[in-house]
């Protein structure tokens, strides 16, 4: 497929790096050189420009992130109104399936064509899943209508990210980026909140309708605001490449979702998968060799910046996202709680992870020096993952808080840094496409985790229940997949407290089995290798400003033999 835009003048993608911006068309002068070389950016954006595209972005990232904890207070709520318990895995799988995917095209697109047509496409899709999950009827529907906008939420995050990358150097990214980092936490605290408040006051319904206004003030601000591309060029379309991607991706995804729940692990059906994901794996390394633009170069895997990174962030998604969609079910169904304030019960968490990211970012500006804060990450995630293991009926208060932060501490240190690793690493033409990668083995590694720890879950649910409940029936047409609180409030005392117990040792057990994986992630972050940030001067050439950028080889530092 080949593809135009008006051309401006300026450099092709491949002189100027790829994923040109155009300060003329937000308005920048392009004599503000003095104000740029303050804050890092470009020289031919002023930094009143700079900052509206990044509340600009910072709107439309906010949409992907609310959505990825909107949904989990109100789960119980949505499973007991829709019914099809046995598939509330799949309510944040079907989204993050999508997400991951879909990212790799979106960043592929968005170096080709250029970022702002294809960020502005990604808010369109996501509200159209919003309105169609919130029209949802049956769990089906729901979870389909999750996926699309699970493809809109790939479009969002990489688009974002990618844009900072196309406006600020690397070395100054770090404090926009841990703003990123501040919005998905603040994201996470008002989602929680929001889902349990719609739940107890309106309708779960509302948790995607909430979306609309958001997103159209962010297509406004969007359009107006973020600046387009200045060249025109002929690109080809990796789409055979997207498609094996997608369906190695979707093969094992189903395998670890289906595994040991709707089929056994030695089934027919479990081992097709199996084999057509591995065969899918080899077909794409064989396409991406001969692919005229790959969607994801093989060559990228040879930089050690990118697939240290790549398989610490699919480990930290595996068990961050895996772990924590069980947190506000823990809180309703075994304290007994209300959706409203179990989303509150997050705070602590989501406190951690937005102080973290923040000031990270602040410091790594700074200093310029990153490889401090996956690593203390990492470690705080293991720590905080296996003091949740330890939370149980009578832990107090005080020590669920204690053990919240610590784990959201650690997300915070992790997740918008290795971003800022991986685009420091690459040259900028390949920009979009290097950070879809990064987003891409995060998604995926979220996706594993959510269908993984939800069969653990179901499984040893169900010889839990059995030894805390003594042989005590449940009522008959209770299920233990579409519990709420108002309907725990109806069993017999002795027969809830026995199901509470199981339930709660349940949750427990998957937290304690993230722990070695979040460990695993600590022992590789210490592979990431400390690299020099570079900056953009008011007197050099950077990307898209009409000059052609310097190779990565050439604005890198070695390793520091200290830290290497």
């Amino acid at each position: 497929m080949s593809m135009s835009s008006s051309s401006a003048g300026g450099p092709s993608p491949e002189s100027a790096g790829g994923g040109a911006v155009a300060a003329s068309a937000n308005g920048a002068d392009p004599n503000t050189s003095a104000n740029a070389s303050g804050n890092g950016a470009r020289p031919d954006l002023s930094r009143r420009a700079i900052l509206l595209i990044i509340g600009a972005l910072m709107l439309g990232m906010s949409l992907a992130a609310l959505d990825q904890t909107i949904v989990s207070t109100a789960l119980p709520t949505i499973v007991g109104d829709l019914k099809g318990g046995s598939h509330i895995a799949w309510v944040i799988t079907a989204y993050l399936l999508a997400t991951t995917v879909s990212t790799p095209l979106w960043g592929k697109l968005g170096d080709q064509y250029g970022r702002k047509i294809f960020f502005q496409a990604a808010i369109v899709i996501f509200l159209v899943g919003s309105v169609l999950s919130g029209l949802s009827q049956s769990m089906f529907e729901l979870i389909a209508f999750r996926a699309v906008q699970g493809l809109g939420s790939g479009g969002l995050m990489v688009g974002a990210q990618a844009i900072v990358g196309d406006i600020v150097s690397p070395r100054e990214r770090g404090r926009y980026v841990g703003l990123f980092g501040a919005v998905f936490g603040v994201a996470s605290i008002i989602g929680p909140l929001l889902g349990g408040v719609f739940v107890d006051n309106l309708t779960w319904r509302w948790i995607f309708y909430i979306n609309i206004p958001i997103g159209v003030v962010a297509l406004i601000v969007v359009a107006s605001q973020v600046p387009g591309t200045l060249s025109r060029i002929h690109h080809t379309i990796d789409y055979l490449g997207t498609a094996v991607l997608s369906l190695a991706a979707t093969s094992f995804i189903l395998l670890t979702s289906l595994g040991g729940t709707t089929y056994a692990w030695n089934s027919a059906p479990i081992w097709i998968l199996g084999a057509v994901g591995a065969v899918a794996v080899g077909v794409f390394v064989v396409v991406e060799r001969r692919a005229a633009e790959p969607v994801l170069p093989l060559h990228l895997f040879k930089l050690r910046a990118f697939w240290v990174t790549s398989v610490v962030g699919f480990i930290v998604g595996f068990a961050m996202f895996g772990a924590i969609t069980y947190l506000p079910a823990f809180f309703q169904v075994v304290r007994g709680i209300s959706p409203t304030f179990s989303g509150l019960q997050l705070l602590p968490l989501m406190a951690g992870l937005l102080i973290v990211s923040i000031g990270s970012g602040q410091i790594i500006s700074r200093t310029g020096r990153y490889r401090f804060w996956p690593i203390a990450g990492t470690a705080f995630m293991t720590l905080g993952l296996y003091l949740l293991s330890r939370m149980g009926i009578h832990t107090s208060s005080l020590l669920d808080s204690l053990y919240m932060l610590v784990l959201g501490m650690g997300i915070g240190g992790v997740m918008q840094v290795l971003v800022i690793i991986v685009q420091n690493a690459v040259p900028h033409g390949e920009l979009g496409v290097a950070t879809s990668g990064a987003t891409f083995f995060r998604s995926i590694g979220g996706a594993f985790g959510t269908a993984i720890f939800g069969a653990i879950f179901s499984n040893v649910l169900v010889g839990n229940l059995a030894k805390h409940l003594h042989g005590v029936s449940l009522p008959a047409g209770f299920s233990s997949a579409d519990v709420t609180p108002a309907v725990l409030s109806h069993l017999a005392t002795a027969v809830r407290q026995g199901f509470v117990a199981g339930y709660a040792e349940s949750i427990q057990t998957v937290f304690l089995v993230a722990v070695p994986i979040a460990a695993l992630a600590f022992g590789i972050s210490w592979l990431i290798p400390q690299v020099e940030l570079r900056k953009w001067s008011p007197d050099e050439s950077v990307p898209g400003a009409g000059g052609s950028e310097p190779p990565a080889g050439q604005t890198l530092e070695a390793l520091d033999p200290q830290e290497a």
